[in-house]
């Protein structure tokens, strides 16, 4: 886990990308507005006795307003009973959203890089849970695994069956798999490899486990970018359009800013140009940019289309 800087009380405020926002409707916003203030004031001391989840928004993007509407669906229902009405100790979790154009101090102490990010908070520790999209079964399966983390930790309750978390059961040890533990704490201290590792067991020892495979799409994907400027990068794809190796860079750093459709279109214009060993390679990593979508995605089914076209 880590923590916010010592200094973020009195951080300045680096509105840097506060001109580049677009409007966003009122109602499509979920959870919290999370500020340095309240941040500091309510939320760290909050997550003492619940567990707190920020989710890294833009305007800008409409995968993380999607996956921002989604969290909010979720908390709705784990804070109400079976009959409709409101439970009493409330969801069992926080939920706060930080839109990082208009809130750059917040998102420059939380090394918010892309959106969407999620980011759990448990006795005022940081969690990082996911840089990408997931599906809403995904999401749901990431809030149990992270409230039974917490519960172990003596933190709020663990939740299982959302519509009766009264009666759960359910441990910590349940919840979480030996190798989930051990990428969870890979990632935490930024060992990419050991998480990408410690994924791939889990898959040795359960083929198609849908967590694992989505985890590990998500590491070999922070593996690639690791290190890059993506700005940079995608100014030099834009002029350099036949440099392979640079557009599959620039399609990486395109699905770590939340646009799904642009990396795929990028490839698959490349495969439209390329000779067939090199149109076998694009197509493979276009495949496993697949994984980090959710397969119910428009884009998604609108690439899988385009890709058959282009092979065939």
């Amino acid at each position: 886990m880590t923590s916010l800087p010592r200094n973020f009380g009195s951080a300045i405020d680096l509105s840097a990308l506060r001109n580049s926002a677009t409007p966003t409707d009122r109602a499509e916003i979920a959870g919290v507005d999370v500020t340095k203030e309240n941040l500091m004031q309510d939320l760290l001391p909050a997550s003492n006795s619940l567990v707190v989840i920020l989710i890294c928004w833009s305007p800008r993007s409409p995968e993380s307003k999607n996956v921002m509407a989604t969290l909010g669906k979720l908390h709705l229902q784990d804070g109400t009973s079976a009959d409709g009405s409101d439970r009493p100790g409330g969801a069992g979790w926080l939920l706060g959203n930080v839109n990082v154009d208009t809130q750059a101090a917040v998102a420059q102490a939380l090394q918010v890089r892309t959106v969407p990010l999620a980011i759990a908070i448990i006795q005022e520790q940081l969690v990082p849970l996911f840089e990408t999209v997931p599906t809403e079964a995904q999401l749901r399966t990431v809030i149990d695994k992270v409230l039974a983390l917490a519960a172990e930790k003596g933190v709020g309750i663990v939740s299982g069956e959302h519509d009766d978390l009264e009666g759960s059961a359910l441990t910590p040890e349940e919840q979480l798999e030996p190798e989930e533990l051990k990428a969870l704490t890979a990632l935490e201290a930024r060992d990419f490899l050991g998480a990408k590792a410690a994924y791939q067991e889990w898959l040795n020892r359960t083929p198609g486990q849908s967590l694992a495979q989505l985890g590990l799409a998500q590491v070999e994907l922070l593996i690639r970018i690791d290190g890059l400027d993506i700005d940079q990068i995608l100014k030099e794809a834009a002029s350099s359009p036949d440099n392979l190796d640079l557009q599959i860079q620039a399609a990486d750093c395109e699905m770590a800013q939340g646009n799904s459709a642009g990396a795929f279109d990028r490839l698959i214009s490349m495969i439209k140009i390329s000779a067939a060993d090199d149109r076998k390679r694009v197509q493979g990593h276009l495949v496993g940019l697949f994984l980090l979508v959710d397969p119910a995605d428009p884009d998604l089914k609108v690439a899988r289309q385009q890709l058959a076209s282009a092979l065939f």
